[in-house]
């Protein structure tokens, strides 16, 4: 079966999933990518009837694939019917109090991530820092410093991976370490592979709106360590979001009121991006369905749409099944729940397909109907295979137990999941996010750079009669149209990105889907560069209200030096000329480790202030080492031409090595990493302070970094910071 995708998606697809032999060479084509899939997940239906006739079922699930009307979550799509066969994408592990759990957490976390999975954890079980140790009569160093740990095993093991490890760090609200968790990423140097989410409680919400202390609870002893003020701590949260983005939240007892096995226990943390909530060594399978290809004439296929429903739910159940896991407790713990995860993307598309701005009351009504129509069906599909297949074991004593059907196979069925690269895949916008960016400028090959509009827009702008080229390099300067003359206004009205639609409207919208979506919705709340302290709060406060199980939010501008800026700047005319370097200057040396050995930086100053830097390695000669002084060379050029040494430190931190190392508790990602940090601590420099990290950037294709769906994304390569 032929296939059409965009040219983006072609690439994406090479680069990721396509099978490839040990020099790299790809080895099949798309057509059969969607194929092997296909059949592999097929194969499953044998378990349960011998006599299945899997070759329909084969050619159902390729016709939906091929179509890209559903796709399943990216391990699937590269794992099955390959050698590893791991094809889940969240898994949650527990850590108990005891360096027995804590390590052998630590190895089931280097296993999943091999694998291609992301983890999820609460360290809220674990004593505070300066607690008591009884067996050595010390002091505890936290949950902090083991996060610390987890953080670097997932740098390590992620370099030779596919996919990158992610992991989500949740701590409770009450947990005596909190204010300590709150700032920890206000350091950009800490927990680089780790989101961030403080589990919000009722009790701490009613205290929050009652202006009131709280307890904080030493989870040892579950005694009452001290009190304090909740206006106080969420005044700390909302300060670290509007700096960072970090750390998001989760309403804990939210969560837990829609736990369909509560007799299995409480819900204590999520998967990297939090849109699932699981409990201790399970995972769930996760897919999305594109709402783009489920518009005919303006108006909603429900007919297509139910048929793609029943037909995903089939699938996602037959992953269970020939899923490789790579624990055997996740492999029982999943079976027991058998929880999945049917979401979509496109919602952006589709709306502009019928014509409804996203930022309106049409477009929550329509969000509420299509996910309605989708966690019903989906419940009706599960209640068949029910019937045929058996009740997931756990059924007894769940939230179905004696319900509207004696028959569920699944604990859950829907989820929001992110759909960065597969909905790159599928031609469409991400998730429930609105449109990414009208037009914007991709990266290729060769230095070389192409223009790529939204197209839908291309559509409309042809068919109204206001296309051009130039128009498209005009908007890509900005991603949006709404500052452009020629664009009439109804038009300018649907196709508002991101950052033109007020955080309000995003809340609202994530609140419409959660209301049919048994899980969570992965989204992010976008602010612009100048929202307020106070803008985040209320939409913290709004998110609670509305019935969200978490909110992820980020601010223009607070995390890297956009890519995507509003307008470009002119090259000038003025040529700078270095000042000369004096006769003698006066200077230190540090010594620092990195990962290829100990390397020794060298600051010098003359009657200015710093005017060059020479570094050498601790064993000299090879490429590294005349790397490293063309580097000192051109540092030691741009000190002495005026640059500030802010913008010297934000080009070279953070620039990896296949090494990394550590000191004094901080990683060292390179030796231009290594000098960077130098330069910050011998300097009165205020770059950590302002967070502009050069993140904007994708590490991959240097194309634009977006936030979208709790993480940070790239929609020309299909990078993931979270997958």
């Amino acid at each position: 079966m032929k296939i059409s995708l965009s040219e983006n998606a072609k690439v994406v697809i090479k680069k990721r999933y396509l099978k490839k032999d040990s020099n790299g060479n790809i080895k099949e084509t798309t057509e059969e990518l969607f194929a092997r899939v296909a059949k592999s997940i097929a194969g499953a239906d044998k378990i349960f009837d011998p006599d299945a006739n899997i070759e329909n079922t084969e050619k159902k699930f390729l016709k939906m694939l091929s179509g890209v009307w559903f796709l399943p979550n990216s391990p699937t799509l590269m794992n099955a019917g390959r050698r590893l066969g791991q094809l889940a994408a969240c898994f949650v592990l527990p850590i108990e109090d005891s360096m027995d759990s804590i390590f052998e957490t630590l190895k089931n976390t280097a296993m999943i991530h091999k694998s291609g999975g992301g983890t999820g954890f609460s360290f809220s079980r674990i004593r505070p820092a300066k607690d008591v140790v009884l067996s050595t009569a010390g002091v505890s160093s936290g949950p902090l410093s083991f996060m610390s740990v987890f953080d670097g095993a997932t740098e390590t093991v992620r370099q030779g991976g596919t996919r990158r490890g992610a992991n989500m760090g949740v701590l409770r609200v009450d947990h005596p370490d909190i204010e300590a968790f709150i700032k920890s990423k206000n350091d950009r140097y800490r927990l680089n592979n780790f989101n961030l989410s403080v589990a919000l409680t009722d009790i701490f919400m009613d205290a929050l709106e009652n202006d009131s202390d709280y307890d904080l609870i030493n989870p040892r002893t579950e005694n009452i360590s001290r009190r304090i003020s909740a206006r106080k701590i969420f005044t700390m949260i909302v300060d670290s979001a509007w700096r960072t983005g970090e750390p998001g939240v989760i309403f804990l007892n939210r969560i837990n009121k829609d736990n369909p096995t509560p007799l299995l226990g409480d819900i204590e943390a999520t998967n990297p991006c939090g849109e699932q909530p699981l409990l201790p060594y399970e995972s769930c399978t996760l897919g999305s369905i594109n709402l783009s290809k489920m518009i005919t004439n303006k108006k909603l296929n429900l007919k297509r749409l139910k048929k793609t429903v029943y037909d995903a739910v089939h699938f996602l159940d037959n992953v269970i099944e020939v899923n490789k896991y790579p624990l055997s407790r996740i492999e029982k713990m999943s079976k027991r729940i058998r929880k999945i995860g049917l979401g979509v993307m496109g919602f952006a598309d589709m709306l502009v397909k019928m014509e409804i701005p996203y930022d309106s009351e049409d477009a929550v009504s329509k969000a509420e109907e299509v996910m309605s129509f989708i966690s019903d069906e989906s419940k009706n599909a599960s209640a068949a295979l029910g019937k045929t297949r058996g009740n997931f074991p756990a059924y007894k004593g769940s939230i179905f137990d004696n319900a509207f059907t004696p028959y569920m196979r699944n604990a859950t069925t829907t989820t929001i999941a992110p759909t960065g690269t597969i909905s790159i895949i599928a031609g469409t916008s991400g998730g429930i996010e609105p449109i990414f960016a009208v037009a914007h400028e991709r990266h290729v090959l060769d230095g070389k750079s192409l223009y790529e509009m939204h197209p839908l827009f291309i559509k409309i702008a042809k068919e109204k009669g206001f296309y051009s080229k130039a128009l498209v390099r005009e908007i890509a300067n900005v991603g949006s149209v709404q500052h452009m003359d020629n664009v009439p206004a109804h038009i300018k009205r649907l196709f508002r990105i991101s950052h033109d639609i007020s955080p309000q409207w995003h809340v609202n919208i994530q609140a419409a889907f959660q209301k049919h979506t048994d899980n969570a919705v992965s989204k992010t709340v976008n602010f612009p560069a100048d929202a307020t302290k106070e803008d985040v709060e209320k939409v913290y406060l709004l998110a609670h209200r509305q019935g969200c199980k978490g909110v992820t939010i980020y601010r223009y501008g607070s995390r890297e030096q956009q890519v995507l800026n509003i307008g470009k700047e002119k090259e000038s005319s003025v040529k700078i000329v270095p000042r000369p370097r004096p006769e003698r200057t006066c200077g230190l040396t540090e010594r620092i480790n990195t990962g290829c050995g100990k390397l020794y930086v060298t600051i010098n100053y003359d009657d200015e202030g710093m005017c060059e830097v020479f570094a050498q390695m601790g064993k000299t000669g090879g490429c590294a080492s005349s790397q490293i002084e063309a580097a000192g060379r051109l540092i030691s050029l741009a000190l002495r031409s005026g640059v500030k040494i802010d913008a010297i430190i934000k080009q070279l931190i953070g620039i990896r090595c296949p090494n990394s190392s550590w000191q004094n508790g901080r990683q060292v990602l390179s030796c231009p990493d290594a000098i960077a940090q130098i330069l910050n601590n011998l300097t009165n420099s205020n770059f950590v302070d302002k967070k502009e990290v050069m993140m904007g950037v994708c590490p991959e294709c240097s194309g634009v970094l977006s936030h979208e769906e709790g993480c940070l994304v790239c929609r020309s390569c299909g990078f993931s910071k979270c997958s």
